[in-house]
C-alpha cells in the first residue's frame, strides 16, 4: 500500500505543476504558443480516445457486467456534458465573453478535484493503470491549462496572478486525491465504478472539446492533425503492450 500511495500522490504532485504552465508564455511569443496548442490538442485527442476504450474500459470489464460498465461510462460522459454546460470549462470561445473570469477559476478547481479522485480510484486498483491514467489526464490537462491561462488573461487578469490562480485550481488534485483515498480504503468498491466514469468523461473531453478544435484546422494542418491523433492512439497502444501482464 505504501508503494501504491508514492506513485499516487508523485501523480498528484506532478498534475499540481501543469498549473504552472503559463510560466512558458512569459518567454514565448503569441504565434508559437498558438501553434503549441493546436498540436497537443490533436494529440491529446488521441491519447483520451485510446487511453479510454484500450485502458480504463477494457480493465472495467474484466471486473464489472457489461451492461454496468457502458452504464456508468455514460453517465461520465453526460456528467462532463452537464458540468461543462455550467461551469464552460473547456470551450474558452465562451468563457473569454463571460463577464465573470473567476468562474473558470472555480470550474476549473473542481475538474481537478475529479481528476485527483480519479487517479486516487485507478491507483488503488492498479498501480501500471494509473500510470496510464495519469498520462492520459496530463495529456488533456496540458492544452487545457494553456487555454485556462489564455482566457484569464484575456478576461483582465495580469499575467503573474493568472499563472497563480491556475495553480491553485490545479492544486485540487491533491486534495480530490486525498478524499479519495480516505474514501476508497472504506470502500474499496468504489474504485472499480470509477474507472468506466472517467473513460466516459476521456470520451467526452476527447469528442466534444478536443475534435471540434481540430476541425477548424484548414489544407495541411487537418492531415497533420489526424496524423497526430494517430500517435495518440498508438503511443496507448505501446504503454498497453508494455503494461502488460
Amino acid at each position: 500500500m505504501t508503494f501504491t500511495m508514492a506513485w499516487l500522490f508523485g501523480a498528484l504532485f506532478l498534475n499540481s505543476l501543469i498549473g504552472l504552465i503559463g510560466v512558458f508564455s512569459l518567454f514565448v511569443n503569441e504565434n508559437k504558443l498558438k501553434n503549441i496548442c493546436k498540436i497537443l490538442v490533436a494529440f491529446s485527442a488521441g491519447v483520451l480516445l485510446g487511453g479510454a476504450f484500450f485502458h480504463l474500459l477494457t480493465e472495467s470489464l474484466l471486473m464489472l457486467p457489461v451492461m454496468t460498465t457502458f452504464g456508468i461510462a455514460i453517465a461520465g460522459f453526460l456528467s462532463f456534458f452537464i458540468l461543462e454546460e455550467y461551469f464552460h470549462w473547456h470551450n474558452c470561445e465562451e468563457c473569454e465573453i463571460h463577464p465573470y473570469s473567476y468562474l473558470m477559476i472555480v470550474g476549473d478547481s473542481i475538474h481537478n478535484f475529479i481528476d485527483g479522485l480519479v487517479l486516487a480510484g485507478v491507483f488503488i486498483v492498479n498501480v501500471p493503470l494509473g500510470i496510464v491514467t495519469t498520462i492520459l489526464i496530463l495529456g488533456h490537462e496540458i492544452p487545457q491549462e494553456l487555454g485556462v491561462f489564455a482566457v484569464l488573461v484575456s478576461g483582465g487578469i495580469k499575467k503573474t496572478k493568472a499563472i497563480w490562480f491556475s495553480f491553485l485550481a490545479q492544486c485540487f488534485c491533491i486534495l480530490g486525491g486525498i478524499v479519495g483515498v480516505v474514501f476508497i480504503m472504506q470502500a474499496d468498491i468504489f474504485a472499480q465504478y470509477i474507472l468506466p466514469f472517467a473513460a466516459g468523461g476521456f470520451i467526452y473531453l476527447a469528442a466534444s472539446d478536443l475534435i471540434p478544435e481540430i476541425h477548424k484546422t484548414e489544407g495541411k494542418g487537418k492531415i497533420a492533425s489526424f496524423v497526430l491523433i494517430c500517435l495518440g492512439l498508438g503511443f496507448i497502444i505501446s504503454l498497453k503492450i508494455l503494461f502488460k501482464e
